[in-house]
């Protein structure tokens, strides 16, 4: 299961890129999408690599994820009880069902296919730049969860601890 975030906006697009942008639901900056990694998903990600950053989603940040920031339509919270829509007894076992792919995020009935983030904690790093060359957009592999952490919450650590 892949985790793709937009970082950067729409001015100066390169038409392909806005297309492909439009096919994965990523409208604007900081919006999530969660996809199944086969080779189609990765040819659209390639030809949308300058404006987005994507890896591999862990099961503990997935759970986090719905929890905080997962929506049903018309902009209600998902809760424990809604999670009986996806034959779910609680956030951690959705996410089981999600990374394992017996279920797929965005054919549960009711749910916002796109999961909107806050800016990170701490900001992002450059952003016309790769993750290899010490930027933020491509292929980020494992340390994708570690940004998606810095974007649930502002300003606190999922630990407890205040940042600010």
């Amino acid at each position: 299961m892949l985790a793709v975030i937009r970082i950067r906006g729409t001015t100066g697009i390169n038409p392909r890129a806005r297309k492909t942008g439009e096919l994965l639901k990523l409208h604007k900056i900081n919006h999530m999408v969660l996809l199944e990694d086969n080779d189609s998903t990765r040819g659209m990600l390639h030809a949308f690599k300058d404006y987005a950053t994507w890896g591999e989603i862990d099961q503990k940040t997935l759970e986090l994820t719905l929890k905080y920031r997962g929506m049903l339509q018309g902009r209600k919270q998902l809760t424990e009880q809604e999670l009986a829509r996806a034959n779910a007894k609680s956030y951690a076992d959705l996410a089981k069902n999600i990374v394992s792919g017996k279920v797929k995020y965005a054919d549960i009935e009711g749910i916002v296919p796109v999961i909107r983030l806050h800016p990170p904690v701490k900001g992002l790093e450059y952003v016309r730049k790769s993750f290899n060359q010490g930027g933020s957009l491509g292929y980020r592999g494992k340390e994708i969860n570690h940004l998606i952490l810095r974007m649930l919450k502002p300003g606190e650590d999922l630990n407890g601890k205040n940042e600010n």
